[in-house]
């Protein structure tokens, strides 16, 4: 029988220096060469220059080259209000984890099973997915309109509110009236790798547990949950750094108002270097960008370490 071995394992096998060693591993660099080349143009290469310009203090309104201003924009922003309210209101955001995965748990639970009609509930689950974000959210603004709003209207005529909520006016609020949509839009997508996770799980050990008298309840929390971690590990990561980078809802729906409460970093970075209604200080934004880089960072290193600890790393 012929077994099938990676390059990087004839590699260890073959002497150091060896021709056939040095053959495999400029094979292997020439394979990665496109996408090395990719990755150097459009990511090393813009990092490294908004590292360079984090030090540098540039309008491109106002000046026509960048002055060097050393520590400056780090120290501005140590006392900048906007910047702390929208890095607090970053982390607020990843309340939405907990709230996804115990939902897109339960709908995945809901459709898993093979019965006549869940692949319509299946699709309309995952419509949200596919749906642009700018119908997303005017959609969503429609709804939560204050005066004419779906929603308050309901509420009003059901009695159970005596006044319209302010749902985008109220600084208390807002942040999570966004959050509502976030949450809505994503829970068909990570309902899918549930499903994948359900999947997994050999049917004996469903069977198993069924044969030794266990209800429902008890071989869901006792059988599947346990083998659903990675799958739980996995969705709470994806969906941290995606609420650490959320931006297209807070640009449609809020634009950051009122008073930045509801401002995330990411916006924050946006209206201060790119809005051309604002001062458009890159220095300053760059500056803000390595920061969120750093946090995006730690997160990966976390990622990196819980799906080597559930066995996805490679083999």
């Amino acid at each position: 029988m012929t077994f099938y071995r990676s390059a990087a394992q004839l590699a260890r096998e073959s002497p150091r220096g060896s021709p056939t060693r040095l053959k495999q591993i400029s094979l292997a660099y020439l394979f990665l060469l496109p996408s090395l080349a990719i990755l150097a143009v459009f990511v090393f290469y813009p990092i490294a220059q908004a590292l360079r310009l984090s030090f540098f203090e540039y309008e491109p309104l106002v000046q026509a080259e960048p002055y060097f201003v050393r520590f400056q924009n780090f120290v501005e922003m140590w006392h900048d209000d906007a910047f702390w309210t929208s890095l607090t209101n970053t982390f607020k955001y990843l309340l939405v984890v907990p709230v996804i995965i115990v939902l897109s748990l339960a709908l995945s639970l809901l459709v898993e099973r093979r019965l006549p009609g869940t692949n319509f509930f299946r699709a309309c689950y995952y419509m949200p997915v596919v749906t642009s974000m700018v119908v997303v959210g005017i959609m969503w603004r429609f709804l939560f309109n204050e005066d004419h709003g779906l929603i308050n209207q309901m509420l009003l005529r059901s009695r159970i509110i005596r006044e319209p909520i302010h749902w985008f006016t109220d600084v208390n609020l807002v942040l999570f009236t966004v959050m509502t949509v976030t949450v809505w839009k994503g829970l068909g997508y990570y309902m899918v790798v549930f499903i994948a996770g359900l999947r997994s799980i050999p049917e004996e050990m469903v069977e198993a547990a069924g044969i030794d008298g266990a209800r429902p309840w008890q071989t869901l929390v006792f059988v599947k949950l346990p083998l659903l971690w990675p799958s739980i590990t996995l969705v709470a990561i994806i969906s941290s750094i995606s609420a650490l980078q959320v931006f297209e809802e807070i640009f449609i729906m809020t634009h950051g108002k009122p008073l930045n409460a509801s401002s995330t970093l990411v916006f924050h970075i946006y209206q201060t270097g790119l809005d051309t209604a604002g001062a458009m200080r890159m220095g300053y934004a760059c500056a803000m960008g390595m920061v969120l880089f750093v946090i995006l960072g730690v997160f990966t290193a976390f990622m990196m370490k819980a799906m080597h600890r559930f066995g996805y790393q490679a083999e």
